[in-house]
């Protein structure tokens, strides 16, 4: 038996199913979720089980470049609207790991390379490592590292766990108020009927209008003289004219002062005005403009509503075609069948997970960690991690390149990021727990007492900063935490928690400055 288990992949599994068994149950209405698979982990690597570092570095990577492809759509929005808070929590947390590492330093006379070590341990951060060991040159700095890493992970999987808890926060709550967030910022879209009463737009084609970029609204259809009839690209207002127009609250009233009032004429289904929903699975359109393609001018068909990612937004000419969109569009059967053929609508090539610009968009992450970036007399790198995060926002923000397109559907994507953490997560699990009862024993209970403070300190306090000075929402606030501490397995157990992608957009955004901000106060402490 024992020779079976000696195998890597075989404790490798028996990990994740007892993890798995044991993430799911509940006392009090707690569970550890997939972060029991760490303990299990540890548990085992106590007693010599090892998985092999080949499937940390592997499923980092699978879980770091999901991240990335999830969160890239929403993260230079989000960067625009919050980043501000969310930088400013994230420096307050991590300063405040900082002050404490320097008073636990001179309180306790601990060697300063030793302390150094200590806090990017509590911090997981791997690089801040590397640039106190260059700037020390001291072998302290990796056994202070070493002491204090495995607090790190397990004890922000255990905070994280707990955070809810200690605020009262429910989390589901947190869920509908970011769902209700994203609904602000994209209001839903609805249809009215207005009369054409403003003899400026009398006897004038629709296309000649430019309404969509007048008033953010969109024509679907018109009566006139008792006949119901799609838009086409020769459609002509007249006075006394009833027209369907899309848009939000704000956009129909603006359209109201260009065409008319509004009216309760409803519009009755006929085969000659059709709407459907259709798929953009096309490659050869994607990335193009709407204007450039000319649906209306063209086709005869209207987009009257983009749904992506969950959320309506108006069509604009400016509007790009992303793959996965989902287009309402309306015209006639001719017109529909032949938008259909232009947008793809397959359904099986959203569902098929092409591997190719998976395999091109790790290597490329890798290949940005590497690159060094001067910053003040000193040079970094964003490191594996950083890296593949970053290919991955930038290539999901690109959409494609070429026959390439970067993305994955959404249940590929939660697929390969839980089996990628999984294996991370397995890995690192065992590798800390091999060495972890013999540093307790080695260095004595202080140092592990400081590793624990230094651990709990930055993340409390970006809590606290985060929720009553900056009023984040909490999944939010989760994320920049875990971004914060540079957590991949903390980032994990909070995305378990939520559908949403409040979490992985946060970490996004907070992480790249957490690396610059640890690799330089790594830097500066020691001197201190």
């Amino acid at each position: 038996m024992q020779e079976i288990l000696s195998h890597g992949y075989i404790a490798l599994f028996i990990i994740i199913a007892f993890g798995m068994i044991i993430g799911r149950i509940k006392i009090f209405n707690f569970s550890l979720d997939i972060s029991a698979v760490i303990f299990v982990a540890l548990l085992l690597g106590h007693f010599g089980f090892l998985v092999s570092d080949d499937f940390m570095k592997v499923g980092l990577l699978l879980f770091i470049f999901t991240i990335g492809i999830q969160a890239g759509p929403g993260f230079f929005e989000a960067f625009k609207k919050y980043g501000r808070a969310l930088i400013v929590t994230t420096l307050i947390a991590l300063f405040s790991a900082a002050l404490a590492s320097l008073a636990i330093t001179k309180a306790f006379n601990i060697d300063p390379n030793l302390s150094i070590g200590i806090l990017n341990g509590a911090l997981t951060s791997t690089p801040g490592l590397a640039a106190a060991i260059e700037s020390t040159n001291s072998p302290l700095a990796p056994v202070g590292y070493g002491i204090a890493y495995t607090f790190g992970v397990v004890g922000v999987i255990i905070l994280v766990n707990l955070l809810p808890a200690i605020f009262r926060i429910d989390l589901k709550k947190e869920e509908i108020k970011f769902e209700e967030g994203l609904k602000e910022d994209n209001p839903e879209l609805i249809g009215k009927s207005l009369k054409v009463e403003n003899p400026n737009v009398d006897n004038k084609k629709i296309f000649d209008l430019h309404l969509s970029q007048m008033a953010d609204v969109v024509i679907s259809k018109k009566l006139e003289n008792n006949l119901v009839s799609p838009i086409t690209k020769d459609t002509i207002l007249n006075i006394g004219d009833i027209v369907r127009v899309i848009g939000t609250r704000e956009s129909i009233e603006k359209a109201k002062l260009i065409i008319g009032d509004e009216c309760d004429f409803e519009f009755p289904v006929t085969q000659a005005t059709e709407a459907e929903w259709i798929l953009v699975t096309n490659k050869k359109i994607i990335n193009k403009r709407y204007s450039e393609i000319g649906l209306g001018k063209n086709y005869n068909a209207t987009v009257i509503r983009i749904r992506r990612s969950g959320i309506e937004i108006p069509p604009k000419p400016s509007s790009i075609f992303r793959f996965g969109d989902k287009l309402r569009v309306t015209g006639d059967h001719s017109s529909l069948n032949m938008a259909k053929k232009l947008l793809g609508n397959n359904t099986k090539k959203l569902s098929h997970t092409d591997f190719l610009p998976i395999a091109l968009g790790v290597l490329l992450g890798i290949a940005l960690g590497f690159i060094n970036i001067p910053i003040g007399g000193f040079t970094f790198n964003l490191g594996m991690t950083g890296g593949t995060l970053a290919a991955g926002i930038a290539l999901s923000r690109l959409g494609k390149t070429g026959p390439i397109i970067w993305s994955m559907s959404g249940e590929a994507n939660q697929l390969l990021r839980e089996l990628g953490l999984l294996l991370f997560m397995a890995a690192v699990g065992t590798k800390a727990g091999a060495t972890f009862l013999d540093t307790v024993h080695d260095y004595g209970y202080s140092l592990i007492i400081i590793s624990v403070v230094l651990t709990i300190v930055p993340v409390l306090t970006g809590a606290l900063a985060g929720h009553f000075i900056f009023k984040i929402n909490f999944l939010t606030l989760l994320g920049v935490i875990t971004g914060a501490m540079t957590s991949t397995p903390g980032l994990a157990v909070v995305n378990a928690k939520s559908d949403t992608n409040a979490a992985p957009i946060a970490y996004a955004t907070v992480y790249p400055v957490a690396l610059v901000f640890i690799i330089i106060i790594s830097q500066v402490l020691p001197r201190l």
